[in-house]
């Protein structure tokens, strides 16, 4: 059973996912009606010493908030959790991949999320310093920039049902 500490979706008021919250935040939200319950943890409740509160899941916030969301930092971690830790020429998973640059740097290549792709030491050293089309590879996935709904996603692991219409899911 999720005690306090367990997770909730926080909505903005057009259903956007803003953030997520401890269900302890969550219900004092909730009692203080800067939020409303959308869906709750079936069977599961929460007693205080005078009243029982449903385990929220997904709450929505009473007034408009801004999606308060920072810039995905182009970083190396990020790159890797956006290909999910694969191999954007051959679909390998391995723990010791390399970024590379779809077109290199020395061919006027830029370092931004569409150029970057997480690749094997096999498939970059194969690729050299070519473009995947003169090198004969293709990749898997076309690089863009990952939405925060992607990173709500692999930082929660398995999500609740409940949270899947909100994340583009079911």
């Amino acid at each position: 059973m999720p005690g306090l500490n367990g997770k909730v979706l926080v909505l903005n008021q057009s259903y956007e996912p803003v953030s997520i919250c401890s269900a302890k935040k969550a219900i004092i939200l909730l009692y203080l009606t800067k939020a409303e319950l959308i869906a709750k943890r079936d069977g599961k409740i929460v007693r205080s010493v005078k009243d029982f509160y449903p385990h929220p899941s997904v709450i929505r916030i009473s007034r408009f908030l801004k999606a308060p969301f920072k810039k995905i930092e182009l970083s190396r971690k990020n790159i890797l959790k956006r290909d999910g830790f694969r191999c954007q020429y051959c679909g390998h998973k391995a723990t010791n991949l390399t970024i590379d640059h779809v077109i290199p740097k020395s061919r006027g290549g830029t370092d931004n999320w569409e150029n970057l792709v997480a690749a094997c030491h096999k498939c970059n050293n194969r690729k050299g310093n070519r473009t995947p089309e003169e090198a004969n590879m293709t990749l898997i996935n076309k690089p863009r920039k990952p939405h925060h709904i992607l990173f709500i996603k692999q930082y929660m692991g398995k999500v609740d049902d409940n949270w899947k219409p909100f994340l583009f899911m079911d």
